[in-house]
């Protein structure tokens, strides 16, 4: 299953808002469709974003009225500036952007047919490796799973989060295709709910055994002992291993450090930022009151009270045991291998 793909110089992607109730794939020739889309979430996940915005940008390529490569390249700026507005924490819109404009650059000649087929054959390249990206960490991360372990998960970072296969749900996958016997803990993830509507709708598709839970129940699951691994995933990973990702990320690594589990991050290098030294320079997005205060169209606290929406938090990378790439699983000091893995 392929969460976002080119079709015909249209954009398939799923509209994940309404799983899992329906299961529907959307059709978008528009930048604009394409910034809503990512804005409002139809596709979410640091990967599946970045791929999105490249077959984004070669859409605004494909729509573009410019006959020479000097007016299509402004066009293209024009049309990053719209997806870059989109979510401000997730590097990988920013990563992909930035690698499409360098090939219209300076991957194709002086012809503006040729950027646009450059583009696309990019962006396709940009969703393909994703995919390959999430196999070889699935493979890494797998290795520390033992048969019979109950693994802790927040939020969604499966096929959903990415063009597919998934981060999180990819090491899950590749220990389950090893023969290994696991269970996951299933948080429910407030306030949009990727856990109970994302995670477990993909487990239980792939028969693999999982269990629901609030998330405040996650704290009592460690204590007694009945959580062996902790794994969630990244929107952005600073230079020293600080991690950004879903709120309520960071009060499970503090839990897991205090009873004694790993806790691992599961990123493909693209989510690494090594330009930001840590975890307090990355963005962190707030986002609109009423996703707290409103669930299905039924509003659960009184009109008007003052909202603090963040959706994101960062754990100091003290608190990890290690970050799985699919370079190879780094572990503290983060500062050093980190560079080794990003080859600086």
């Amino acid at each position: 299953m392929r969460t976002v793909e080119w079709d015909n110089g249209r954009i398939k992607l799923v509209d994940q808002r309404l799983l899992p109730a329906e299961f529907k794939v959307v059709a978008l020739d528009t930048v604009e469709g394409v910034a809503r889309a990512i804005k409002e979430m139809y596709v979410r996940g640091a990967p599946a974003i970045g791929a999105t915005a490249a077959f984004g940008l070669a859409l605004a390529a494909q729509n573009s009225d410019a006959r020479d490569k000097s007016t299509l390249l402004q066009d293209l700026n024009r049309a990053a500036d719209v997806l870059r507005a989109t979510r401000p924490t997730a590097v990988n819109l920013f990563w992909a952007l930035e690698r499409m404009l360098r090939a219209a650059q300076y991957g194709a000649p002086d012809d503006a047919v040729a950027v646009r087929a450059a583009l696309v054959a990019e962006a396709q390249r940009i969703a393909d490796e994703d995919v390959q990206v999430n196999r070889t960490m699935g493979e890494f991360g797998q290795a520390i799973i033992r048969d019979g372990d109950n693994i802790l998960t927040h939020c969604n970072a499966g096929a959903l989060a990415t063009v597919d296969y998934g981060t999180v749900l990819g090491v899950v996958r590749a220990a389950v295709e090893h023969g290994k016997r696991v269970h996951v803990w299933v948080d429910e993830t407030r306030p949009r709910l990727q856990g109970a509507r994302l995670t477990a709708w993909e487990l239980m598709r792939d028969h693999i055994p999982c269990t629901l839970i609030a998330d405040n129940a996650a704290g009592q699951l460690m204590r007694t002992g009945r959580v062996d691994v902790v794994l969630y995933g990244a929107d952005r990973v600073a230079a020293n291993g600080d991690v950004a990702n879903k709120i309520g990320s960071y009060k499970l690594a503090v839990l897991a450090h205090e009873n004694g589990i790993p806790c691992f991050c599961v990123s493909p290098t693209s989510t690494i930022d090594m330009s930001l030294a840590h975890g307090d320079l990355i963005p962190i997005e707030e986002r609109d009151p009423e996703e707290v205060t409103v669930i299905d169209g039924q509003r659960i606290a009184p009109e008007g009270v003052p909202v603090l929406n963040l959706a994101f938090d960062v754990t100091p990378h003290r608190y990890l045991t290690g970050i799985i790439t699919e370079k190879g699983i780094a572990y503290p000091p983060f500062d050093l291998s980190l560079k080794r893995l990003m080859g600086e």
